[in-house]
């Protein structure tokens, strides 16, 4: 088994009526909060209006229209915001990019320098003020880590940032404040889940105990996400969602095992850069298609051993007949929650392949340690078998 470490410092606060804990959970965090909105969601379905009220003896101001590719525009607005009015602590509400612009935000506040310089080098995150997330979507698990990842639009990049000062101090959950989320966004999140597990799980050495909860994870997805499609309402399913959410990118499901790079990951941010698609979309594309290429007689029997344990294949089948099953089975699931099948339907050319290639590898060294090492030339064989 590999060395592992690992420090979940945020309080996960889950079940109905969770906000209410707001005044408890930030007792000491000071008079003046910036919450942090998107696009408008948190006002229309009175989240936001009650935790102004709940909060109605601290000095409130706001950021809203936070964009679902979090841009670091965005970002300088909420830390010039901070800086003027002495801002104490954030409160994000909404999903992975809203909790995602809040932890830049957090950090920029302290920062002489341009935000951006904090995502090009975590290292220069020295300090940063507190966060209590009220999560309105499962997809990024932002709530429960101390990472994030955000967009400059002018250089066409997408990077991840994170700093162990990053991590929320609570996360409030209510499965009740993801019934509204779109089915489309819903599914996106739900790709999202999937991906953050299946990558953590297809890597060379795995463990006994991280490959079942990677296992009853993926399984879980896949039963939940197609139970809330068909019932929005179903608040089981949705808080099912939001558990795998929060554990799913927190780092638990790493440990003992061969570090991941994230391929699909990396190779989905040099998509949103370029063209600014649903991150979940994205992967939905990318994951089966990454699958593929890496599957060699080697890679076989860990996928073989996915198909048996998640899909429910025939344990005593060949592995590599197994193994391209699971894969069907992968690109099935996707396409039977809406997701697309090719990067064509989300309207990418492949006029910027080679430039995407070129600043993934450049960002993600690591990527020569992926489940089947990958470099420039397999990063353009995936993207032009995504089309």
């Amino acid at each position: 088994m590999h060395p592992y470490g690992l420090y979940l410092p945020t309080r996960l606060v889950f079940g109905e009526n969770a906000i209410e804990r707001l005044p408890e959970l930030t007792k000491g965090f000071g008079k003046k909060v910036l919450i942090v909105t998107g696009g408008g969601s948190a006002r229309r379905n009175g989240i936001l209006g009650r935790a102004r009220e709940l909060l109605r003896d601290r000095e409130i101001f706001e950021l809203s229209g936070v964009e679902p590719n979090p841009r670091i525009t965005t970002i300088r607005k909420g830390v010039e915001i901070c800086k003027k009015e002495g801002i104490e602590w954030l409160l994000p509400i909404g999903g992975g990019s809203v909790i995602d612009s809040a932890k830049a935000i957090a950090a920029g506040a302290f920062y002489e320098g341009d935000a951006w310089d904090l995502v090009l080098d975590s290292s220069k995150i020295k300090k940063a003020l507190p966060i209590l997330v009220v999560l309105t979507n499962a997809a990024a698990g932002s709530e429960y880590d101390d990472s994030g990842v955000i967009s400059c639009l002018e250089t066409h990049e997408k990077l991840p940032f994170g700093s162990p000062l990053l991590a929320p101090a609570a996360s409030v959950m209510d499965p009740a404040y993801t019934c509204t989320v779109p089915a489309k966004h819903t599914a996106a999140g739900a790709a999202d889940i999937f991906s953050h597990t299946l990558e953590q799980y297809l890597v060379a050495d795995g463990s006994i105990l991280t490959d079942a909860m990677c296992e009853g994870m993926l399984r879980t997805v896949i039963e939940c996400t197609r139970r809330v499609l068909k019932n929005p309402n179903d608040l089981d399913a949705r808080g099912q969602l939001m558990m795998a959410s929060s554990f799913g990118c927190c780092g638990l499901l790493s440990i003992g095992r061969t570090p991941s790079p994230w391929p699909c990951h990396a190779i989905e941010h040099e998509l949103s850069a370029w063209h600014d698609i649903t991150h979940g979309e994205g992967l939905a594309v990318i994951t089966p298609h990454w699958m593929r290429w890496s599957l060699t007689e080697k890679t076989a029997p860990r996928l073989a051993q996915y198909g048996v344990r998640v899909f429910g294949l025939d344990p005593k089948a060949p592995a590599m007949e197994n193994a391209g099953k699971a894969i069907e089975k992968t690109s099935g699931f996707f396409r039977s929650i809406g997701m697309p099948a090719a990067l064509s339907e989300l309207g990418v050319t492949d006029e910027h392949f080679e430039a995407m290639a070129d600043h993934a590898v450049l960002h993600r060294p690591l990527l020569s340690t992926a489940f089947r090492p990958l470099d420039r030339g397999g990063i353009l064989a995936i993207l032009r078998a995504s089309l």
